[in-house]
């Protein structure tokens, strides 16, 4: 069980990294797939900075935690991918949803219930302890 679940958690992190990535090199293309559209640098500069920021951070805490065995470091993704989901539930009441909403919250969703999951299976570690 542990070990497929530090599986599930490792691939999604994967998953978050590559997205974050994209946003760095292929800005216009990745903020595209979030119906996301760029008023000129300022605009760009805003794609290559937040979006890679939160997933290469929730990605890379999911991938540590994951790989260290450590459960509090995956308090950092829920927190992270738990208020963007939250974030698009409010815009689908208020808003309004479109075709295919669900899916961005079903990938938050994932990441949510993995990485809290993680962070009840697997030990917790100070900041300072050794981990081994």
């Amino acid at each position: 069980m542990r070990l497929i679940l530090t599986a599930l958690i490792f691939v999604e992190g994967l998953f978050f990294l590559l997205m974050g990535a994209n946003f760095l090199v292929m800005p216009l293309s990745a903020g595209a797939s979030f119906a996301l559209s760029p008023d000129g640098p300022a605009g760009l500069a805003v794609l290559r900075a937040d979006f890679p920021a939160l997933f290469f951070v929730g990605g890379a805490a999911m991938i540590w935690g994951a790989w260290r065995r450590n459960g509090e470091l995956l308090l950092v993704p829920a927190a992270l991918f738990g208020i963007a989901f939250l974030g698009r539930l409010i815009s689908a009441v208020a808003d309004g949803a479109e075709p295919g909403f669900w899916l961005p919250m079903l990938v938050e969703a994932a990441a949510v219930v993995l990485s809290v999951t993680g962070s009840r299976v697997l030990p917790h570690r100070g900041v300072g302890s050794a981990v081994s």
